[in-house]
């Protein structure tokens, strides 16, 4: 329970605690309330260190990056750690923010001859221990995701090219492609994939038919997807085989 929290407010806490992020057109369907109502709900919870309102809904700030990454945690070793087997010395490699992004950098090998660059500063702390070449963006730091963004990022990025690059995802769909709850995140995203000879996203199958706030690439934009599962809807699975993204199963 929160306290000072009406039974509304309370449900939407619940939502946040197990889906991460809530949007506003969703809560007006679920709660049949005014858009108005909701904003406010969502200021006052904002208010009491409950969430972190965005363009269109809400994004849960209760837990930690470390506290996140318990979730799914063996699916996202697993494909972390194929995912670095991919590596090759000589390349250079971005490694995005996330929980299973983070994997990949801990399977790597220690003293692996590559370069990495990320804007993320847990991976970073990763890759240091680990004796490799590693390379951080500069930019504004997202308490929530421990990742730089913003102008100084992007253009940091935009002078770089890489062999490939690892980039996470809270949603995946036909119609959305790949999507994330953070604009300043997205936009750094879709520069990467630009930047990149081979993209992969990494994901969980939990992420598979979800659609968060932004979009940041088409299923097309991206070579292959390593995830713990292959999706479930017959019509995601037909629209990477025909985008050409290889679906590769961490078992």
């Amino acid at each position: 329970m929160h306290p000072g929290l009406n039974e509304r407010q309370q449900q939407i806490m619940e939502m946040l605690s197990r889906e991460g992020e809530v949007r506003i057109r969703d809560l007006k369907e679920h709660f049949s309330v005014t858009e108005m109502t909701l904003r406010r709900d969502l200021e006052k919870m904002e208010q009491i260190g409950g969430l972190k309102r965005t363009f269109g809904g809400a994004i849960s700030v209760t837990q930690d990056v470390r506290k996140r990454s318990v979730k799914m945690i063996e699916e996202k070793i697993r494909i972390g750690k194929k995912a670095a087997e991919s590596v090759q010395p000589g390349e250079s490699v971005f490694i995005d923010g996330g929980t299973t992004t983070l994997q990949v950098a801990k399977h790597l090998p220690t003293g692996i001859r590559i370069t990495v660059v990320t804007n993320a500063l847990n991976v970073a702390n990763v890759l240091l221990e680990k004796g490799i070449r590693t390379i951080v963006t500069g930019g504004i730091a997202l308490e929530t995701t421990s990742t730089l963004v913003g102008p100084l990022a992007v253009e940091a990025i935009s002078r770089m090219a890489f062999d490939r690059a690892f980039i996470g995802a809270t949603g995946c769909s036909v119609q959305h492609g790949f999507s994330n709850s953070d604009p300043y995140e997205c936009e750094l995203k879709s520069m990467v994939i630009e930047r990149a000879i081979e993209a992969y996203v990494v994901i969980d199958h939990t992420k598979f038919g979800h659609r968060s706030l932004v979009s940041f690439a088409d299923l097309s934009n991206v070579h292959g997807i390593y995830t713990d599962r292959l999706p479930d809807d017959d019509a995601l699975l037909g629209a990477c085989r025909d985008a050409g993204v290889r679906l590769i199963e961490c078992a």
